[in-house]
């Protein structure tokens, strides 16, 4: 048995050293490209740089308007996730506390946004809003990112939360004299702290890897995320990876300084998400 229990192991440990490799390996020659030449990464793909160059990235930043892009980034997605939070923390507060009729039937009809995908209505979606003279305009990108794709997730989680709230601290808050609104923000609203953060994260990082919205709704270069500038730089016919691949590494990098960052934060909001909701 114990002979059987080690092959065991090892079989498995060869198991996970062959998925680590599976993984590190697309990474690895993403990252070591970018410090070579053209011609250094045709003829070696997987070897090291023979000499490290930084030229790549100076013209992958050039050649993204890669200050502007980053700009436009950043004001979707803090503009999107401060939406959210206040209009899914409302949302989930009423339809958690409600007996209404009409407000479980609200709640359906959120949940029915986690069913449909939200591409089936990119045709509307668009028309409405060339009719309101939206188009091209980050308002319309925020407006879909927060109404259209993520707040569905967002109330489900946070209802399933504010169950978990005992109901007598807001009873006693309103016999103290406060209304539903001082209720809301002055006891639940700092209650939610751990959801919040876990809405918040989510939220973040779909948004800054939404690609289709963007493109659909943003024609003008000056008003372009990473990725539209990302996907400008493929060619038709061919492209220079030495190139293309530093403008994908530049993208990216936000997103993992941000997960480094709130790494505590991540791991501690999902978990207090998974137990309360």
């Amino acid at each position: 048995m114990t002979l059987k229990k080690a092959a065991g192991r090892a079989g498995y440990g060869i198991f996970l050293i062959s998925v680590l490799l599976i993984m590190i390996i697309p990474i690895y020659y993403l990252l070591v490209t970018t410090f070579k030449t053209p011609a250094e990464a045709a003829a070696s793909p997987l070897g090291l740089p023979v000499q490290i160059t930084f030229e790549n990235y100076r013209k992958a930043i050039e050649a993204m308007g890669y200050g502007r892009a980053l700009k436009n980034n950043l004001v979707i997605a803090v503009s999107s996730v401060s939406l959210l939070i206040i209009f899914a923390s409302m949302s989930a507060y009423v339809i958690a506390r409600s007996t209404n009729r009409l407000f479980r039937l609200m709640n359906s009809v959120f949940m029915v946004g986690l069913i449909i995908p939200f591409q089936i209505s990119i045709i509307p979606l668009y028309k409405m809003l060339a009719g309101v003279n939206l188009m091209n305009t980050h308002t319309a990108v925020i407006l879909v990112d927060v109404f259209c794709i993520n707040l569905p997730l967002s109330i489900f989680l946070m209802r399933g939360f504010i169950h978990t709230v005992p109901v007598e601290l807001e009873e006693a808050a309103l016999i103290d004299g406060s209304g539903t609104f001082q209720c809301f923000w002055r006891i639940i609203f700092p209650l939610l702290k751990p959801i919040l953060s876990t809405v918040a994260i989510l939220d973040m990082l779909a948004i800054w890897n939404d690609f289709m919205t963007p493109l659909l709704l943003l024609q003008s270069s000056e008003k372009q995320v990473l990725l539209q500038q990302v996907y400008k730089n493929v060619g038709p016919f061919s492209t220079d990876w030495t190139s293309f691949f530093p403008m994908l590494v530049m993208a990216t990098l936000p997103l993992v300084l941000f997960y480094l960052v709130m790494q505590k934060q991540i791991i501690e909001g999902v978990v207090a998400g998974a137990v309360k909701g």
